[in-house]
């Protein structure tokens, strides 16, 4: 009867010794200090002063400087359009083919009458020295003269207006094929085989791929700090997260009577540009330049419309509330007003997890890469937090 009294007072024995174990489930203390977090030199970056930029905003599209709307110069039907959107061209390049048939044949009956013009010409010319001759003889009257001169004018009149009509039917001929202009790209087709085309219909576009240009707008009460020369820094829709830059060529001197806006002209500065005309762009025109403490907005913590970065203080680091001015277009960065000097030295990688006045360590420059491991360890744990 004793063996199973001793073995139950055994199993109470070691269920006591589980509770007092430390368990899964046991809560840590809420008041204990942070661990100290190890950071890296290049976890960290120093506060220096910057060249930022300000100045109007300018509006507007990419249009080509050179582009020809080529269109018909006279009256025929399309026999052929040779070239599509897009298709590239060389300068002297047939591009559209019109009906010649009735120009030809106005071309054949000009050169015909004067031919014709010509040969009465000669004869009438010839009349005249004969007359000339008997005149000075005495056989034939003054007035015989007068009118063999009278007909050698006319023929020579009509000889020149018989030319003129040649001439022009030849060029009316030349204008019944349409060539490129320039070396470039062929924008907008609107003619097709069959189509009639009137004198000033549209047949297509050229443009030069190579001259592109912002064509901008800026608001009549800002134009009086914008002069030619001036630094442009702006966006293209359809070229995400890529800056351009150029500089003001020109300012219109005359403001829009609809909108109120003046036009200013800016040209590309480098090699990059697009190759696509029409391009929706917005930037600013950098008309003045101050010094201030700027910061990427990586680093920033925002927090609704509050913002903050984690500073080092000596061995510990503290949360620090900023106030933002502008955001510099030209690298993204944003104006600090105030909460951090110059010099100062920041997080750059903020965490959730980050505590105000949590210790800090900085982990050797020279440790050996199996020694900086476990340092680097918790500065990428914490940075995962984010």
């Amino acid at each position: 009867m004793l063996r199973p009294l001793a073995t139950v007072v055994a199993l109470i024995v070691c269920l006591s010794a589980c509770d007092k174990l430390p368990g899964k489930g046991e809560k840590k203390d809420a008041n204990a200090a942070p661990a100290k977090l190890v950071i890296a030199p290049e976890d960290v970056m120093a506060i220096t002063s910057n060249a930022l930029s300000s100045g109007p905003v300018v509006t507007g599209s990419i249009q080509p400087e050179r582009k020809a709307d080529l269109r018909a110069e006279i009256s025929a039907v399309v026999l052929q359009v040779l070239k599509e959107n897009g298709d590239a061209v060389r300068r002297g390049d047939v591009l559209v083919r019109l009906d010649q048939t009735s120009i030809r044949d106005n071309l054949n009956s000009a050169e015909a009458s004067a031919r014709n013009a010509a040969q009465s010409l000669d004869q009438a010319e010839r009349n005249l020295q004969r007359l000339k001759t008997l005149r000075a003889s005495g056989m034939t009257s003054l007035q015989a003269l007068d009118d063999a001169e009278v007909r050698r004018n006319g023929a020579q009149s009509e000889l020149s207006a018989a030319n003129a009509r040649a001439v022009l039917a030849r060029q009316q001929l030349e204008r019944t094929v349409v060539r490129a202009p320039f070396d470039g790209v062929v924008s907008d087709r609107k003619a097709s085989a069959g189509d009639t085309a009137s004198i000033g219909k549209e047949l297509l576009k050229v443009i030069d791929p190579s001259s592109m240009r912002f064509a901008g707008r800026v608001s009549a009460d800002k134009i009086s700090v914008v002069v030619v020369g001036q630094s442009v820094n702006f966006r293209i829709n359809g070229y995400a997260g890529q800056e351009f830059r150029g500089k003001v060529m020109r300012v219109d001197p005359s403001a829009n009577d609809v909108t109120r806006q003046v036009e200013v002209l800016v040209g590309f500065v480098g090699n990059t540009q697009p190759r696509v005309a029409g391009l929706y762009a917005e930037g600013t025109i950098e008309a003045a330049n101050t010094k201030a403490v700027t910061l990427p907005e990586s680093v920033v913590v925002k927090a609704g419309d509050k913002a903050s970065v984690w500073r080092v203080q000596g061995a510990t680091m503290q949360q620090v509330a900023l106030t933002l001015g502008a955001r510099d277009p030209r690298t993204g960065n944003y104006e600090v007003r105030s909460g951090l000097a110059e010099g100062d030295i920041i997080l750059r990688s903020p965490s959730s997890s980050f505590k105000d006045g949590q210790s800090i360590e900085m982990a050797s420059a020279k440790a050996t890469p199996a020694a900086a491991a476990p340092a680097i360890a918790p500065a990428a744990s914490a940075a995962k937090g984010t």
